[in-house]
């Protein structure tokens, strides 16, 4: 099935039960940790339904070839429809602020105009998360890349939200990492819940 066949108009539920090639056999790349991809479509919400209802599990992966695989046939946010997320985290770690690793923490997050942009800075990202790149990797949870109709957005989670030199150090490597000279922003997960709230630090 051709990758926008795949994802446009798709529901997690289609998504989450899409048969992922597998790489071919012989010797492989084991990464130092279990990552899993999230998708969420939030463009088709069931009546009444909660936030995180449409989030769906869809692939675990512990290979270089498992990830390239994954990345060339399907995880590409360019390709999202609109209100929709791609999710890739530490295998155990739901992409919840009510999840242990992340009730508190919080996110760095990066707004994007041009879907080349995003899908450039997408993969730097998850090849430096895969990769080992942050010396303060085991802060981070996660990566989510969030498409919406007028502006995309990237976002780093993080664990311990209030440890701010951890926290400065993650946000200066990622705007390194993905060769960005915009302003990010970091916000508590706390603080996200009302709205309006005032980023807690920035890069």
């Amino acid at each position: 099935m051709a990758t926008e066949a795949l994802i446009e108009g798709s529901t997690a539920e289609e998504v989450a039960a899409v048969s992922v090639p597998v790489p071919e056999a012989g010797l492989k790349h084991k990464l130092e940790r279990r990552w899993t991809f999230w998708f969420d479509n939030q463009s088709k919400p069931k009546q009444g339904a909660a936030w995180g209802t449409s989030l769906r599990k869809v692939y675990t992966f512990e290979t270089v070839e498992e990830f390239w695989c994954l990345h060339d046939q399907i995880f590409k946010p360019g390709k999202l429809p609109g209100n929709a997320d791609f999710h890739l985290f530490k295998d155990g770690v739901e992409p919840k602020w009510e999840d242990p690793e992340c009730a508190n923490g919080g996110k760095w997050t990066l707004t994007i105009s041009r879907k080349p942009t995003l899908d450039a800075m997408w993969l730097e990202t998850l090849m430096a998360l895969i990769g080992e790149q942050f010396g303060d990797s085991e802060d981070i949870c996660g990566v989510v890349a969030s498409v919406r109709q007028w502006q995309d957005k990237l976002s780093l989670w993080t664990k311990t939200a209030a440890n701010e030199s951890v926290q400065m150090s993650i946000g200066r490597k990622w705007k390194e990492i993905i060769e960005s000279n915009d302003k990010m922003t970091y916000n508590f997960h706390e603080d996200a819940k009302n709205r309006g709230a005032k980023a807690r630090y920035t890069v």
